[in-house]
């Protein structure tokens, strides 16, 4: 018996990839660290912005990397652990994250932020243009 899923439809062509994404984000159940998506408006500007706000507090600049991969952002903190302190409560753990964002197409990073431990990650995706292409239809003799 075979499996009915959203993009099981014969009218859906090339989903695939985006049925595959929303499985695996199904199965991701971390909640480390916790962030906000918000989104931000501008009367003048065309087009969509988001901004992702990440609480990493304790992790400086360079503990932190932003990527983009094929249409996933991904947020890597690593910190390292300094061996010379000594603790005598350790209540605050330095651990390492990976957060996975995925991006609609067209969806740009902007630029990203470090203030008061939180790390803001702008993204914006442009009005698209509408494009109407015709096809030649061709007859064989």
């Amino acid at each position: 018996m075979s499996r009915m899923t959203p993009f099981s439809s014969p009218l859906l062509l090339g989903f695939d990839t985006m049925e595959k994404t929303l499985e695996r984000l199904a199965k991701s159940g971390d909640s480390y660290p916790p962030y906000n998506i918000e989104r931000i408006r501008d009367a003048d500007e065309r087009g969509e912005r988001l901004r992702i706000t990440l609480a990493v507090a304790g992790f400086a600049e360079n503990d932190l990397e932003v990527t983009v991969e094929e249409n996933q952002l991904i947020v890597r903190g690593r910190q390292n652990d300094d061996k010379e302190r000594e603790f005598l409560h350790r209540g605050i753990a330095s651990r390492q994250f990976q957060r996975c964002f995925v991006l609609a197409d067209g969806m740009r990073v902007i630029a990203a932020d470090l203030k008061n431990g939180l790390l803001s990650v702008d993204l914006d995706r442009p009005e698209a243009e509408r494009l109407v292409r015709k096809i030649n239809i061709s007859v064989a003799e």
